[in-house]
């Protein structure tokens, strides 16, 4: 019988939120905002050029599988990138997902968009705050 780190353990029983985004000084304050909020956060860029993402290629990946929420970052324009949240939002439709888009990918992904709540704005401290009560209720409804 295996055991998980203790950083894990303690990640997942307060609700870690994976924050895939392309990388800048927005996911700065992003998780230092969630942190303080008591949700430990995993950064994920995607995956490199020419590289497939492994819960894409293999239907793995550990930061997912721990996540208790995503914000999702991630270019929309990139087919590997729509099949990434996709994948998001069949595996574990109870996670709570935000994703960033701009207004033209809102209209133009809109059914890969349907059921997700969208932010067409970088997330400011309310928008963060909202996302970080609805982990927290989505655990005590799992738990």
């Amino acid at each position: 019988m295996g055991t998980q780190p203790s950083n894990v353990r303690q990640a997942t029983a307060r609700g870690m939120v994976l924050l895939d985004v392309l990388g800048g000084a927005e996911e700065a304050f992003d998780v230092s905002f969630l942190e303080r909020c008591d949700h430990p956060v995993t950064v994920c860029h995607g995956p490199a050029p020419g590289m497939v993402c492994p819960l894409v290629a293999e239907d793995l990946c550990e930061k997912y599988e721990q996540a208790h929420g995503i914000v999702f970052e991630l270019d929309l324009d990139d087919a590997q990138h729509r099949t990434i949240l996709e994948t998001y939002r069949t595996k574990n439709p109870d996670i709570p997902i935000r994703v960033v888009v701009t207004d033209e990918q809102a209209q133009r992904y809109g059914r890969l968009l349907s059921g997700v709540e969208t932010w067409s704005h970088l997330p400011s401290v309310a928008d963060l705050d909202g996302f970080a009560a609805e982990v927290e209720a989505a655990d005590r409804d799992a738990g």
